[in-house]
């Protein structure tokens, strides 16, 4: 069976496997409930972050070793999740383990530059092709220092991203997300909605938002804005994929964008917070050959422990050096987090280490998109480096509307409580996203194969 003879799945096949994991799953994790109940006390809705709930209860885990983690009910899983893209390099790696006990004992924080901050430097410049950089803690914190530096660099307010996309919990990116199919409106005229409660409205209205794969529609967009006299400081998308499940950049999307930027003028900024150090040793800058005006990276580049970076160009960054911009942060370039930082990149985060994972996901991605076809299921699998995933919808999605448009939630819930009771931990609450780690292994790859064909089976018997 092909692609083009999707099966028809009963909806009410998909709500009947859905109540009989979620009864599985809970029964499998009752010390999961306990430890909810003991956490709800003083963590607000017993978690550290509300990406981590789930009804009824979150799943806590203990403990995780290269590409297995375990929870506190004992259950062992492949971590396909790892801690949303972060742990590339696969749980406790002794490379990294090795370089952090190292620095233990010289001295945890100075809130002063070391050895270490410098090589990651030269590391990530040589990587990115962008000759300067800076440290934060968080994608979050990158996001919303890059703007800053924009906004002082251009001289202007207004911020241009992409419609539907996540670029961290700062107010001025916090705009147009998650939101509802019926009130997305005119691709060339985006609404700037705020994402949840206590986001000023002044900050929402700085915010414009353009679809993602429609160069033409940013430029009209930017057109008009520059009749309103507000043309942006900047525009901060991400590059290598759009995190909804994944969907890539279409062909010539990416040059068409930097050309318009930089012909009015406009600081282009590439959020690989997720994606950089995931998807190539150069992230979206290498793997699609189109460099920015700014990068700004976390997630994996610390190995495990808090870390985040911005990189420019010496234009760009200049508002920084010469003290324009105060770009500060007590940990920033902590030495803990450098010292994991330059042993991931240098040790672990290898060519070799890339060859492997672009294998493996060749490997998941083929296999998915084999199962999909003979099983007929109204998907198609597809990856970029470390990620991939199974986007559970009948035509191909490009962009944020044709995302809300085709989304299948319930198979999505369903495929992660399949994978959950299977062994394969999964992030929640997303279409099938995995993200591989360099210690993930043939076996990895076949026991969530096999999980899939199992859930194809059970929904088109």
């Amino acid at each position: 069976m092909t692609t083009t003879d999707t099966a028809q799945i009963s909806r009410q096949r998909v709500a009947e496997l859905i109540a009989r994991e979620g009864e599985r799953l809970d029964a499998r994790t009752q010390r999961s409930r306990e430890t909810y109940a003991r956490a709800s006390a003083h963590l607000a809705g017993g978690v550290a972050s509300s990406y981590q709930l789930r009804d009824p209860w979150p799943i806590y885990l203990e403990g995780g070793q290269g590409p297995r983690v375990r929870d506190v009910d004992g259950n062992e899983y492949w971590d396909f999740h790892n801690g949303f893209g972060s742990m590339v390099q696969g749980h406790a790696h002794p490379a990294i383990g090795e370089a952090v006990a190292g620095r233990y004992p010289l001295g945890t924080h100075f809130a002063a530059p070391t050895e270490d901050a410098i090589v990651v430097g030269d590391e990530l410049a040589r990587r990115f092709g962008l000759p300067k950089w800076r440290y934060t803690n968080s994608g979050s914190e990158s996001t919303m220092d890059a703007i800053r530096i924009a906004r002082a660099y251009t001289g202007r307010d207004t911020v241009m991203k992409i419609f539907g996309s996540y670029h961290g919990h700062h107010d001025t990116v916090m705009v147009s997300i998650g939101v509802e199919y019926d009130k997305i409106g005119d691709p060339d005229n985006l609404a700037s909605l705020p994402y949840g409660a206590g986001i000023p409205q002044a900050v929402v209205d700085m915010t414009v938002a353009v679809p993602f794969n429609d160069a033409g529609a940013m430029e009209r967009r930017m057109q008009r804005l520059e009749q309103e006299g507000r043309l942006p400081a900047c525009v901060i998308m991400e590059a290598a994929m759009m995190n909804l499940g994944v969907v890539l950049p279409e062909p010539g999307y990416l040059e068409a964008v930097r050309e318009i930027t930089s012909r009015y003028g406009v600081v282009l900024i590439f959020d690989e917070v997720k994606t950089g150090l995931c998807i190539a040793p150069g992230g979206a800058t290498e793997k699609f050959g189109v460099t920015p005006d700014m990068v700004t990276l976390a997630k994996a580049l610390g190995g495990g422990l808090p870390a985040g970076a911005i990189g420019g160009s010496a234009e760009v960054m200049a508002v920084v050096e010469d003290g324009s911009v105060y770009q500060v942060g007590t940990y920033n370039g902590n030495p803990l987090t450098m010292a994991a930082a330059r042993a991931s990149l240098l040790d672990v985060l290898t060519p070799e280490a890339y060859a492997h994972l672009d294998r493996l996901n060749d490997r998941i991605v083929s296999g998915c998109q084999d199962i999909v076809d003979r099983y007929g299921l109204p998907g198609y699998a597809v990856g970029i480096g470390s990620k991939g995933c199974v986007t559970f919808s009948p035509q191909k999605v490009v962009d944020y509307e044709s995302f809300k448009a085709n989304q299948d939630a319930d198979l999505s819930e369903l495929a992660w409580l399949f994978n959950m009771n299977r062994g394969i931990f999964m992030t929640p609450g997303r279409e099938e996203e995995w993200t591989l780690s360099v210690t993930h292994t043939d076996e990895a790859i076949d026991a969530y194969l096999a999980c899939f064909e199992e859930l194809a089976r059970d929904l088109t018997a």
